[in-house]
């Protein structure tokens, strides 16, 4: 509740525990069992926050920070505590509620690109080992090396394809990629997508400043993560806070101590965010948290004890509320006794009874002073919350989102060129140039083939004039032969003898009748005898 410029959140028997604004930004703890009434302190802060001006971002793992948008209503309860605290002006009302939601079913999507949340972040989010995690590193790189966006889903896996199908030629310059690391990756991608991590990437990108909103009124927005879906995916939960916790670190800049907070950030299930979390992972989350405070963000952490938060993040936590914890066991009274020795004593009661001992709504708090310092620690009760208790009607919901400024920002996923449609563009050329070269390798083959068979035929065909020039020859030379045998046995046969003989005869006797006519003619003219 924001009264004379300080915000208050409960009330001992003799005194009011506000959270001074110039200290809000030091961060701060919610602690206590399940039930003990961790949410109520959430809501009367973010409520408070509000009224002061300071825009407020947390998720609502349950559904029952959804009221905040209608004010809330009077029982038997709610006065019994406020006669109790001595509260007489107090008023149920709204607040300025805008609803977010990572698949965009119930609030404004939440996006943002895969080249924003980078390797790290997302390599937790794919449970990937340090091999992997390399790899992915190297993809990345490569991706920002050759202008190639990372945008969504299928702009990562086209390009692990891609690197893993020409690995060679990246592998002298950036290290080896193992086939089987770059599949390991696509089956974790295929998981996250199942999950419905798919929504998550894309554009229009979150602008982080949208989280940074005060209404007309001066009122600053309660921006409400609906996260009951994403919390059943709880590494996906606390990487998108990681990512979101990143962002705002990397974008808000430096501003120092302001009078009040430009936003202030709620990190329910804090756990989540450090269960088998990698050293070096918490090692930045640490920096961040040291460092966002400058940023003007005060970083508050809900979880039901402070051992879930490492020792060195727990030390920058200045404003803390510490509801029931239950001792059962030896570990667990340990623990509370550590939580108990993390306070300023007070004289008037013991710390580590007392946390054991508190009721439902009732807490042990301790704010940092004017001077930056934390103050004894005070057993109050906590006030009640000004706005709706629980969970309020999906029509009541999409009346608040129809409503909102943000409408129509960022409902239309956009799908500009990125790595996806430049791979596919340079694959596709890639493969209509070897399917070019393997048909002039075809038509080539074809045709040094119809040359080949053309010779084939020519030389067939001189081959066979050859052969009949041959056969011709030969066939004459048979002829020849058989004339000459024919001439041959014919001059053997008795017919050929004896005409031969009687043309001898003839010949003879023709020559000798010759010879005779021709004395007697040279006798004649001659005058011979």
């Amino acid at each position: 509740m924001y009264i004379d410029n300080k915000i208050l959140i409960g009330k001992s028997k003799e005194k009011e525990l506000f959270i001074v604004p110039n200290k809000a930004n030091r961060h701060g703890l919610i602690t206590g069992a399940s039930g003990s009434g961790k949410t109520i302190t959430l809501k009367v802060m973010a409520e408070s926050f509000s009224s002061m001006g300071v825009p407020v971002f947390l998720a609502d793992v349950k559904g029952d920070l959804a009221g905040m948008c209608l004010p809330g209503e009077s029982n038997e309860k709610i006065q019994e505590r406020l006669e109790g605290i001595g509260i007489k002006d107090f008023s149920f009302k709204g607040f300025p509620t805008v609803f977010w939601d990572v698949f965009a079913k119930s609030g404004h999507p939440v996006r943002t690109t895969l080249q924003s949340v980078g390797p790290t972040i997302l390599s937790r989010m794919l449970g990937l080992n340090e091999t992997q995690e390399g790899v992915l590193a190297i993809i990345f790189k490569i991706a920002r090396e050759n202008n190639l966006p990372l945008i969504d889903l299928k702009d990562l896996r086209l390009l692990l394809q891609y690197v893993a199908e020409n690995s060679r030629q990246y592998t002298i310059t950036y290290g080896n990629i193992a086939a089987q690391s770059v599949g390991s990756i696509q089956r974790s991608l295929l998981m996250l997508e199942e999950q419905g991590g798919d929504s998550f990437f894309g554009e229009p990108a979150i602008d982080i400043n949208d989280f940074i909103k005060i209404n007309e009124n001066g009122l600053g927005n309660i921006n409400v993560l609906h996260a009951t879906e994403l919390y059943k995916q709880p590494t996906l939960y606390a990487c998108f806070l990681l990512w979101l916790l990143t962002a705002l670190n990397g974008t808000l800049p430096e501003v120092g101590d302001l009078d009040k907070p430009k936003l202030v950030f709620f990190f329910d299930e804090a756990h989540l965010l450090f269960d088998e979390l990698p050293d070096y992972m918490l090692t930045q989350v640490i920096q961040i948290v040291k460092l966002i405070r400058s940023k003007g963000v005060g970083l508050y952490f809900i979880s039901q004890s402070p051992k879930d938060i490492p020792d060195e993040i727990l030390a920058q936590l200045g404003n803390k509320v510490q509801h029931t914890l239950r001792a059962y066991t030896p570990a667990e009274q340990k623990v509370i006794k550590a939580v108990a020795d993390s306070y300023r004593a007070n004289p008037e009661f013991n710390t580590e009874e007392a946390i054991s001992a508190l009721g439902t709504g009732e807490a042990l708090i301790s704010f940092m002073n004017e001077k930056g310092e934390p103050n004894i620690v005070e057993k109050a009760t906590i006030l009640p919350p000004q706005s709706q208790m629980g969970a309020i009607e999906d029509s009541i919901r999409l009346m608040v989102v129809s409503k909102s400024t943000f409408m129509g920002k960022y409902d239309t996923v956009v799908d500009r060129e990125s790595a996806f449609e430049i791979l596919s563009k340079e694959m596709e050329e890639k493969k209509a140039a070897e399917q070019e070269a393997i048909k002039a390798k075809e038509e080539k083959k074809l045709q040094e083939e119809q040359e080949k068979e053309q010779a084939k035929a020519e030389k067939e065909a001189e081959k066979i004039r050859k052969e009949e020039e041959k056969a011709k020859k030969e066939e004459e030379r048979m002829r020849k032969e058989l004339e000459k045998e024919a001439e041959k046995a014919r001059k053997n046969s008795w017919q050929y003898k004896v005409g031969k003989q009687a043309e001898r005869t003839a010949n003879s006797t023709i020559n000798s009748v010759a010879r005779k006519v021709a004395n007697n003619v040279l006798k004649s003219i001659f005058g011979l005898k």
